[in-house]
């Protein structure tokens, strides 16, 4: 068959895993209609071996684990590496999307308004929205301590794809869940003319989000 190779490419490259010689002449097997014998998978690998040789090709097919894989070439290990740092920056834990959310509808905002609407410490939260550069720090508020104040940065809304501000979901939008926790929209929430002094978040701590 002529357009063998092309086949088992089409099986390696969907195949999340190394795919064994037995698994591609079964799925052949059973898709085709046809025996295809052992030898003549190896020769069709071989010539995709030779094919991603090429240095046309910034990826070739490696035999590992009992079976074969596209796998990036040695030179651009680098690149792919940078990429995959980017990428695992960009999820963001649930508790995170949380407090961003809180920010963006509600900044400026401290980090007890925030606590007081999520009902637990953001300390962590907060670390990892600023070190993603999602949020900003946008001054500090009037009132003891001075806290600081943050707000959405520009990262934020190119990330969102949004406009302005005006560009997000309106709160009535949502459907709140039936056992709904911390405050709602309509809730008073502690402004930053309004903070509450060191001596109360010392008697009043609340209790710490896990990581």
């Amino acid at each position: 068959m002529d357009n063998l190779p092309l086949y088992i490419e089409s099986l390696i490259f969907t195949s999340s895993s190394a795919i064994t010689v037995k698994d591609i002449k079964s799925t052949l097997n059973s898709h085709l209609g046809e025996s295809f014998k052992d030898n003549e998978i190896q020769e069709a690998l071989e010539l995709l071996s030779t094919k991603y040789d090429s240095e046309n090709y910034p990826f070739e097919i490696k035999e590992i684990a009992g079976g074969f894989q596209f796998m990036t070439k040695g030179a651009y290990y680098p690149l792919v590496s940078q990429f995959l740092r980017l990428e695992s920056k960009k999820k963001l834990s649930k508790s995170a999307l949380e407090t961003l959310a809180i920010i963006a509808y509600k900044q400026p905002v401290t980090r007890t308004g925030i606590e007081a609407i999520r009902g637990v410490n953001c300390d962590y939260a907060v670390q990892k929205l600023l070190d993603q550069e999602l949020i900003a720090i946008g001054g500090r508020a009037e009132g003891p301590g001075r806290p600081l104040l943050y707000n959405t940065s520009e990262k934020f809304m190119n990330h969102f794809g949004l406009k302005d501000l005006n560009d997000l979901p309106k709160i009535k939008e949502f459907e709140l869940p039936e056992n709904q926790v911390g405050l709602t929209d309509t809730d008073d929430v502690p402004q930053p003319q309004a903070e509450v002094s060191s001596d109360q978040i010392e008697s009043e701590k609340t209790p710490s989000e896990e990581e």
